[in-house]
Parts: structure tokens; C-alpha cells; sequence
């Protein structure tokens, strides 16, 4: 989960669904790998930026499952479901940090929204788990207030 400063989170629209759906960037777990290095792994390769600090992992593991009539159509039955540990960034780039038309190409379209309206831009099977996820996080959605002092 990326928020900005403004404490909207960034979703984008994938390639390969042509849906109304929206979701946040996430993805696998390499061999040897972390799971907060995979997530700013797959940062970089789907929203080609690593312009992020970390506040917050998840207190547990989530899990969803493809419904059984998808799992012939997507992905050749693979990826039938997933178990993800999630992790919430502050972006500190700039909307011209992010490119999601690079090599690992994913997402068509990106914006940021606010986080209580993630349950209802995810494809339905997913909507219990980004409600899970805005009641973990949800406090981390209020803008940033930027340090004024100068020194």
C-alpha cells in the first residue's frame, strides 16, 4: 500500500483484466527473499519507483481464493489464490516518479484514491481483504503533515 501525502493510497488498472477493477500493486515472494524486500522489489517493477518510506506491516498473513469458475480462465490455473503480507509506504517522490509503462509492465491506468474506497474498486473476491487492510491501516490515511521548520 503506497500512500501519498495527502494520505491517498495508489491503485492502478491491470493489463491483462479488462475490468472496471482497481487494486494496489503486490506480488510474489522470491526464493531467499523478505517479505518487505519483495514488496519494495515489486514497487519498483510494477510502479517503476522506490521512492518510499516504511510505515507499518501487517500483523498477520491474509489469504484469499480465486473463485473455482475463474481458475480455468486466469493465469492457466495457476495463482488460485494467495497469502500476502502487506505493507504500507509513504511515497516520497513525485506522480512523475511513477512508470508503470516499463519492462514488468502490469497496470494500464493508475490514480490515487482514497483508502476508505478500496473495498468497492477491487474485483469482489478481494473485497474482504482490502476491507481487512483499510481497518489495519486506515489510520495511516491522514495527510502527512510536512515538517515547516527551517533551519
Amino acid at each position: 500500500m503506497l500512500l501519498n501525502d495527502a494520505g491517498e493510497v495508489l491503485v492502478a488498472q491491470r493489463i491483462d483484466m479488462p475490468s472496471d477493477a482497481w487494486q494496489m500493486p503486490q506480488g510474489g515472494i522470491d526464493t531467499d527473499e523478505t517479505p518487505e524486500a519483495a514488496a519494495r522489489r515489486e514497487m519498483q517493477e510494477e510502479i517503476g519507483t522506490g521512492a518510499a518510506s516504511l510505515l507499518a506491516e501487517s500483523r498477520r498473513w491474509y489469504r484469499y481464493d480465486l473463485p473455482a469458475e475463474l481458475v480455468p480462465r486466469l493465469w492457466q490455473g495457476r495463482y488460485r489464490g494467495q497469502e500476502q503480507k502487506w505493507f504500507a509506504f509513504r511515497f516520497t517522490g513525485t506522480d512523475a516518479d511513477i512508470a508503470i509503462d516499463n519492462d514488468y509492465a502490469e497496470f494500464s491506468r493508475w490514480k490515487w484514491t482514497s483508502m476508505a474506497s478500496l473495498p468497492d474498486l477491487i474485483v469482489p473476491f478481494k473485497r474482504q481483504l482490502y476491507a481487512d487492510l483499510v481497518a489495519e491501516f486506515g489510520h495511516l490515511a491522514a495527510p502527512n503533515k510536512k515538517d515547516r521548520r527551517h533551519g
